[in-house]
């Protein structure tokens, strides 16, 4: 079976309706069918890590194969393990308590779901949604994105190799084929891509009363706090910042630093890039923006900020000339960029890192609760007290402590974000009951 491509409306009901029609001609797939329907993917990745990896690379113009590997094959990978280790224990009713009678909650699949995955980890996306909806007991049907045409088209034609259409089907094309997609009245739809984008998403499916699943972005803050292990936090800040470039939707977006600790921040800094990328042109571990509109996009932050009298700190250790190379851009510290500026209003998605000195910790908190809900936020400290303040008196969508990101890769807890950086969440468990129905059944006493 071919990949389906540049389908119109008309074309993408046809696939939905001929998956409703296999999940109402039968009984729900039982636990051994899910698993085995989870295994296929499993196998997918195992066998095409290769191919994965190249097209990821050909999509972003370089991307480094150590972060593809770990990003779309194996954390995809140990999700869809876990998944098939734990379904059947998810799958199983859950008894509630009544006065009188017998009460319990079963977990019913919706019917179809549909995925609409972002660029910038497209990989991990598919296969981290396929593994709840699966299991889950649903078909499925997944728009990758059109910034991954290599990707995507791999993709499309590795899930057509094992997956009937009835299945799991991929559809590719443009924005217009996503616009398309997202009105088609699903039984629930996951979308990753940006707050602009999702708000459209979600006024098309309100058309015909589909739950969405929105993870979107935000500016997600990080705050080191003068309890921290100064050089430990700011190392893994730098490191995480620059783990695609940057591009991640819970990447460290701006850093909050204790006034006087500024200078060995910076310093910090340069030793680990120095360190990390004693080369940035021709390396092979930093990657590339992925197209020529995010790189002109991230030089106009440059330079607003350069003209507003920002000190830029380039961490460049070899002073290479990076305007030859493809769509690579220097990692840069902005030095206090004023609220205005748009280094400090929209989503960085690339490796800038604007520095926030401090005075008192109740700013921090003033300046992150006035500004939209991040999807992350990270804190890093010994102070028992000022953690219990910042989890207490911050929302987000979660959190990492004493690192970043890593609440993201912990399959075990929910991902999703708040507000402006989402809503619901899936992975492990919740995702199994984001796309599943919890149905009441209450069986009245003699």
């Amino acid at each position: 079976m071919s990949a389906t491509e540049n389908l119109s409306t008309a074309g993408l009901r046809v696939i939905l309706d001929k998956q409703r029609a296999a999940s109402l001609a039968s009984d729900p797939w039982s636990a051994e069918q899910r698993i085995e329907l989870i295994g296929r993917a499993i196998g997918l990745l195992v066998e095409h890590e290769q191919a994965l990896i190249e097209a990821l690379s050909a999509d972003f113009g370089h991307r480094s194969a150590l972060f593809s590997r770990g990003s779309e094959v194996l954390s995809p990978l140990a999700s869809l393990k876990q998944t098939q280790a734990e379904l059947a224990q998810w799958m199983q009713p859950e008894a509630r308590h009544t006065e009188a009678g017998e009460g319990w909650v079963e977990y019913q699949p919706l019917g179809v779901v549909g995925i609409v995955t972002a660029w910038n980890v497209p990989g991990n996306m598919v296969f981290k949604g396929l593994a709840g909806a699966l299991a889950a007991g649903n078909r499925v049907m997944i728009k990758p994105s059109e910034f991954n045409p290599h990707t995507s088209a791999l993709i499309a034609k590795l899930i057509a190799s094992v997956y009937g259409e009835d299945e799991v089907a991929v559809v590719t094309g443009g924005a217009d084929v996503g616009q398309a997609f997202c009105s088609l009245p699903f039984d629930h739809l996951l979308f990753t891509g940006a707050t602009s984008i999702g708000k459209h998403v979600l006024r098309a499916a309100a058309e015909n009363l589909v739950p969405v699943t929105l993870e979107l972005g935000g500016k997600s803050p990080t705050i080191i706090s003068r309890s921290a292990d100064f050089q430990a936090a700011a190392s893994k800040i730098v490191v995480g910042k620059l783990l695609n470039a940057g591009q991640l939707c819970v990447a460290p977006d701006y850093v909050f630093v204790p006034e006087e600790s500024v200078e060995a921040f910076i310093a910090v800094a340069k030793a680990v890039v120095a360190k990390m990328f004693p080369t940035l042109k021709d390396n092979p571990e930093y990657t590339s923006l992925i197209n020529s509109r995010h790189h002109q996009r991230l030089l106009g932050y440059l330079d607003e900020a350069r003209a507003a009298g920002v000190e830029l700190i380039e961490l460049n250790p070899a002073g290479e000339d990076l305007c030859q190379a493809h769509h690579k851009i220097v990692p840069t510290l902005l030095r206090n960029p004023g609220d205005q500026l748009q280094v400090m209003q929209d989503e960085i998605f690339g490796p800038l890192l604007p520095i926030k000195p401090y005075k008192d910790f109740a700013e921090v908190l003033a300046f992150i609760n006035a500004r939209p809900r991040p999807l992350a936020l990270y804190w890093f400290g010994s102070d028992a007290a000022e953690e219990a303040l910042v989890l207490k008196r911050t929302t987000s969508g979660g959190v990492t402590l004493n690192g970043v990101m890593s609440h993201a890769a912990i399959e075990s807890l929910p991902f999703g974000g708040v507000g402006a950086s989402g809503m619901g969440n899936y992975h492990g468990i919740d995702g199994f009951r984001t796309f599943s129905h919890a149905k009441a059944v209450f069986r009245a006493g003699k």
